[in-house]
C-alpha cells in the first residue's frame, strides 16, 4: 500500500500533540491546583514553548532495531530490517532538577523498509558517572506513530521505556518497543540511536 509523507504542517501537529500525551500523565496534579484562569492546556503549550525556547539544538541520527532472537522466527528474522537508517530534530532542554527534556521529530526506516515518522516528547532522569564527564538517562517518551502497517498511517500515540549514556552533549540512546503478547514476531524490539546537541 503506498502513502505519501505528511505534509510540512504534519510534523508541527505530530509534535504538538505528542507533547500533549506526555506531559498529561506528568503534570495532572500540579495543573489541578493553580487558578482557573490557567488552563492545562495553556500550561502544557507555555512548557512547549520554553524547551523550544531555552533547549539546545539536537540532532538525532539512527541505525539499528535489534528485534529479540526468542521472539522472531529465523524466517521472520530474514525478512526484517535492523538497519534503522534515520534522521531527526529537537530540542532538548536541562532543567532546574538536572533531568532533560525533550521535544523531537524523527524518520526512519522501519522493520519493512518503509518510513516511520515520530514526534513526541521525552523526559529522563539523569545521573552523573563518578568524576566523568559521562552520564547515565533513565526515563521515558510519548509520541505519535506513523507507520504504513499499522491504522494505514495514521498517527497512533505510543509511550516506550528510555536511556542513554553519555556526555550532555553526545548520547548514546535506547528506546525499547516491549513483546505485547506470547505470540512469536511481534514486540521485543530494541531501538539505538544518538542525540548529538549543538
Amino acid at each position: 500500500m503506498s502513502q505519501s509523507l505528511p505534509s510540512f504542517s504534519a510534523p508541527r501537529a505530530l509534535l504538538a500533540g505528542a507533547f500533549a500525551l506526555g506531559c498529561a500523565a506528568t503534570s495532572l496534579p500540579a495543573m489541578a491546583q493553580q487558578s482557573d484562569e490557567f488552563s492545562w492546556w495553556q500550561s502544557i503549550k507555555n512548557h512547549a514553548s520554553e524547551i523550544a525556547d531555552k533547549g539546545d539544538d539536537a540532532i538525532y541520527v539512527s541505525g539499528l532495531a535489534h528485534h529479540g532472537r526468542s521472539t522472531y522466527t529465523k524466517e521472520k528474522l530474514d525478512q526484517l530490517n535492523e538497519h534503522a537508517w534515520g534522521l531527526g530534530y529537537g530540542k532538548t532542554m536541562r532543567n532546574e532538577r538536572g533531568n532533560d527534556e525533550s521535544l523531537y521529530g524523527f524518520v526512519l526506516k522501519d522493520s519493512h523498509r518503509h518510513p516511520q515518522i515520530m514526534a513526541g516528547y521525552a523526559y529522563e532522569w539523569v545521573y552523573p558517572i563518578g568524576r566523568t564527564p559521562l552520564e547515565l538517562g533513565i526515563g521515558g517518551t510519548a509520541m505519535l506513530m506513523s507507520r504504513q502497517d499499522y491504522f494505514g498511517g495514521v498517527p497512533f500515540p505510543v509511550p516506550l521505556p528510555l536511556a542513554s549514556i553519555g556526555t550532555k552533549k553526545a548520547k548514546v540512546m535506547f528506546a525499547y518497543v516491549p513483546r505485547l503478547s506470547s505470540n512469536k514476531n511481534n514486540g521485543d524490539v530494541l531501538l539505538v540511536f544518538g542525540r548529538i546537541e549543538m
